[in-house]
């Protein structure tokens, strides 16, 4: 189907820019949501007719989005979930969940669709995403996802974390490694009571001789 776009669609075009798309596309998201109009001779009449006053309209809702771009930044998204032994959680992170984590904790409105995740998020860790308040207006975030808030705040710290099978070899290791140390404190004792002894004997004798 032919439009023409009432609004900036990033990877397809800018105001006024006539585009061919897919029909469903079109018919469910471009024109009910006025990002475009049917392509057609008295829409290209209309639009030229309201050009001037799509284009300001375009450029408040941009300073709007600007304005927003802060609370956006400052927004601590931590989204705590439960995971396995691996770090896999029991579920995802959608993007339609950090739209709602941004409205809750942030007063931002933003649609799913402005959160460009790509795939949902399925493990503990720290992602990079983007939200898109305006197709100006586009803001880097971190997603910090994990099973509670200390490990939340051990993934802002930097540190990493282990789970499963890495733990208990991390343990097992940190055992074996007090159990060596404990061994070569015990051989340099046996060592220090040989090198005494002698010397304890020598002096017993000279003690018993006066």
């Amino acid at each position: 189907m032919k439009v023409i776009l009432t609004e900036k669609i990033t990877k397809l075009g800018n105001i006024g820019d006539t585009v061919e798309v897919k029909t469903g596309f079109a018919r469910n998201y471009l024109l009910p949501n006025n990002k475009a109009i049917r392509f057609t001779r008295e829409n290209v009449a209309l639009f030229e007719a309201k050009k001037a006053e799509i284009i300001a309209r375009h450029e408040n809702a941009k300073k709007a989005a600007e304005s927003k771009v802060d609370a956006v930044k400052n927004a601590k998204l931590h989204m705590i979930r439960q995971a396995g032994d691996t770090g896999q959680l029991y579920g995802s992170v959608s993007s339609r969940d950090i739209a709602r984590e941004l409205k809750e904790i942030a007063g931002v409105n933003v649609e799913s669709a402005q959160v460009l995740l790509g795939s949902p998020i399925k493990s503990v860790g720290v992602f990079d995403t983007k939200i898109a308040l305006h197709p100006d207006v586009v803001v880097d975030v971190k997603i910090y996802v994990a099973q509670s808030q200390d490990e939340i705040d051990a993934l802002v710290a930097g540190k990493k974390l282990t789970f499963g099978t890495k733990k208990v070899e991390t343990e097992a290791t940190e055992e074996k490694a007090e159990e060596v140390k404990t061994e070569e404190k015990a051989e340099e004792t046996k060592e220090e009571v040989k090198e005494e002894a002698p010397k304890a004997k020598k002096a017993t004798k000279k003690a018993k001789a006066e």
